[in-house]
């Protein structure tokens, strides 16, 4: 038996004594003279004591906990997952709303860190920190070179409420740097990354990124706000959002639907565990005509509003087949300031479907390319090829058929958009020179951007199509990939349009990026153009 294969086999018993004894009697029981004992003796306590003492590396404790414990929590299925203490903190960030940091947002340029946006009333905004400014170093420590990485950024510009960071920040029309001595604060992790009415309709469009402890505050914020522009229909994106806390989707679920409908439950061994949500009627948006956009990479959350809308006939549903998680994970601290995040219980949309897709305890593999497998297939771009386990279908409200075992379909199926696509845009994509391009441009053009307020002012003040295109081949050429007019005349427009997006992204910011970007979404057209007619189809439908 092999390295490898051994820990397979030893580490889940090492981690059920690290769990059961270790934690919760807190003391181990050992067989004299190297022996296994004998029948009803504790085999878990011996199997630690041979390693312990035998294997070939030394391993102290924490790491055989850590080991043990991350092999035991992925072998049960492929979500309940063991959080050493150090990670525990940034992977909770997200789902906490917040974190304590500067208040920016960035992207590397160039080997440099670069503003992209200042976070309305975080401490950098205060002192005057703009999109553009360069972060030369933190605290002395230099945050420029090929070598720097995100992470890097993170240790040195986020930290405890009330410590200093002292930034070195380059402008771009100042031949000198300058210093500014930032008060960390904390910094609203935002889960609403944009908000706006769709130009030329009363359309409004939304878009949640994840499911953190203040997302429905947000929601709700953002819904005012497109109330007070005037909306009267509603598109709100949910693709590639991969959930959160369960309670935030509940909530946003019930600001659309009548009272007495039911929105999720669960079924659980425990009773703790066990949830029936059904909508309270007081919900602000009943009657507004809906669609909820979700794809591939829209899980859990996601999943239960989209199957809420979908299951009471609430709304429209459109894009692709969602990811399939249909379980609940509680996060329990251990005695170390690590955590285990456990699966406690299966959830069930209002007709009745489990969405989560199959798994085998122990196996992840296939699980884990289910994604790759999907596209593979086909299904990413035509209806037919969509698997859907025709042995378990259910009805919505209204009669229609809908089917579980694996996410949620849509009612309005959008292939996966692959027009302009070429050799040639490809290589500029993977090579990140849309975005360099996109900064430069930004650059060249900020001085005369300065106090602009929409993405449609910024596109009036840039070079026309044909200009940036041109440039934008050049660009490309001086990064060492040569002028193929032929390929880049049919990604013409592809490249134009993430190009000026890209502008306005790193001019005003996120919101307005998405307002301009997604003018030429598909799947967002066909949402709007679906909610114009007002009717549900009665099975799947392409776009």
């Amino acid at each position: 038996m092999n390295r490898k294969r051994l820990y397979s086999v030893i580490m889940p018993l090492g981690a059920l004594l690290l769990l059961f004894l270790g934690v919760v009697m807190g003391r181990f029981f050992f067989a004299g003279n190297g022996r296994i004992g004998g029948a009803g003796h504790d085999k878990i306590s011996d199997v630690v004591r041979i390693i312990s003492e035998q294997y070939v590396d030394t391993l102290d404790s924490k790491q055989l906990a850590d080991l043990t414990l991350t092999s035991l929590l992925a072998s049960l299925d492929p979500h309940s997952e063991y959080i050493p203490k150090e990670s525990l903190q940034a992977v909770n960030e997200d789902l906490d709303g917040t974190f304590s940091g500067v208040g920016i947002s960035f992207q590397i340029v160039n080997d440099t860190v670069t503003v992209v946006e200042a976070i309305t009333g975080g401490p950098a905004e205060k002192l005057g920190i703009v999109a553009g400014d360069r972060i030369i170093s933190a605290n002395g420590k230099k945050l420029t070179g090929t070598d720097i990485t995100n992470e890097d950024v993170f240790k040195n510009l986020r930290g405890k409420k009330g410590t200093k960071v002292k930034l070195e920040i380059k402008r771009l029309n100042s031949p000198k740097t300058a210093s500014y001595d930032v008060t960390r604060s904390d910094i609203p992790v935002n889960s609403v990354d944009a908000s706006y009415i769709i130009e030329g309709t009363h359309t409004g469009y939304m878009k949640l990124s994840k499911f953190t402890r203040n997302t429905y505050m947000e929601f709700l914020n953002a819904l005012l706000d497109l109330d007070s522009k005037g909306m009267d229909k509603l598109v709100l994106d949910l693709r590639g959002n991969p959930g959160g806390y369960m309670e935030q989707a509940i909530l946003i679920a019930n600001e659309f639907l009548p009272g007495g409908r039911k929105i999720v439950y669960t079924k659980s061994r425990t009773e703790e565990n066990k949830l029936d949500a059904v909508a309270d009627g007081t919900g602000s948006h009943q009657d507004i005509p809906l669609a909820v956009i979700i794809n591939e990479y829209s899980a859990s959350a996601s999943e239960i509003i989209a199957g809420a809308i979908q299951d009471n006939d609430r709304g429209i549903v459109v894009g692709r087949r969602s990811f399939g998680k249909g379980l609940v994970q509680n996060q329990t601290m251990l005695p170390d300031s690590s955590a285990i995040r456990l699966t406690v219980a299966r959830y069930y949309t209002p007709s009745g479907r489990s969405i989560q897709k199959e798994y085998k305890i122990g196996e992840t593999i296939d699980y884990e390319r289910d994604i790759l497998d999907r596209y593979n297939h086909g299904e990413f771009f035509h209806l037919d090829s969509v698997k859907l386990d025709k042995s378990k279908r259910y009805k919505t409200v209204g009669g229609r058929t809908v089917h579980g075992g694996g996410g949620i379909m849509p009612d309005i199926f959008v292939p996966e958009d692959t027009t302009g696509v070429t050799s040639y845009y490809l290589n500029v994509n993977n090579a990140g020179l849309i975005q360099q391009f996109s900064f430069k441009m930004a650059d060249a053009y900020r001085s005369l951007l300065k106090g602009v307020k929409t993405g449609s002012h910024v596109l009036n003040i840039i070079p026309n199509d044909n200009m940036l295109l041109e440039k934008f081949a050049d660009f490309a050429e001086s990064k060492g990939i040569p002028a193929r007019w032929y390929y880049i005349n049919i990604s013409a427009a592809l490249l134009t349009d993430q190009i000026k997006s890209f502008i306005v992204r790193d001019v005003l910011g996120y919101n307005d990026f998405y307002e301009i970007f997604n003018r030429s979404d598909r799947t967002i057209k066909a949402a709007v153009e679906f909610l114009n007619k007002g009717e549900l189809p009665s099975s799947p439908v392409t776009r």
